[in-house]
């Protein structure tokens, strides 16, 4: 099974520091959209994998999460896109779950769902923290430059980001992501 796991807010739409509590503040970012359904035509599946901490903080409930997720399936699939399976983590950082990235639990549950081991799993996030919980699962770590890594673009004010687990290849957004795998997966293996 060809799988991918995916940070959501940041890396497939806009971040916000106040929670995407709403369907309406679901607002993806240029391109990624289209980036999933590209992996998804080339044989992907495409799993999410998310800290929802505004459920735990009371911020928005489970119906509107389900409502964001909604949404986000029904414009995935009007670009002929699709997401297998969101994992979220409803805990607030007090809670000291083992769910919550940079934690692996949430990585682990979609191992264990789908039957696959992660070693060399690609998983992308837009923080460092996603990386993290990505490499600790034993997931091939790619950070985008979107989102909470926004900062960190050749245009932006700050260098490389703190933290990063060894071999974290870096991408501008989404779709450079989708890029990368698929040249990837077209180009001849070497004996």
């Amino acid at each position: 099974m060809k799988l991918i796991i995916l940070d959501r807010d940041g890396t497939i739409n806009r971040d916000s520091d106040d929670f995407v509590k709403t369907p309406d503040e679901f607002i993806p970012l240029p391109g990624a959209l289209e980036a999933i359904a590209r992996l998804n035509h080339a044989g992907w599946h495409v799993v999410i994998a998310s800290n929802q901490s505004g459920l735990g903080r009371g911020l928005f409930d489970v119906t509107a999460l389900n409502a964001i997720h909604n949404k986000m399936h029904k414009l995935l699939a009007a670009v002929g896109g699709r997401i297998d399976a969101v994992f979220y983590c409803p805990h607030s950082p007090e809670d000291n779950c083992h769910c919550r990235k940079p934690l692996p639990g949430l990585f682990e549950q979609i191992g264990a769902r789908f039957g696959v081991p992660l070693k060399g799993v690609p998983m992308v996030g837009d923080s460092v923290r996603d990386v993290q919980a990505g490499a600790a699962a034993g997931c091939e770590p790619h950070l985008v430059l979107t989102g909470k890594s926004a900062r960190h673009r050749a245009d932006g004010p700050g260098g490389q980001p703190e933290g990063l687990p060894t071999g974290t290849v870096q991408h501008a957004d989404l779709p450079a992501f989708a890029d990368f795998i698929l040249t990837r997966s077209n180009q001849p293996a070497t004996v």
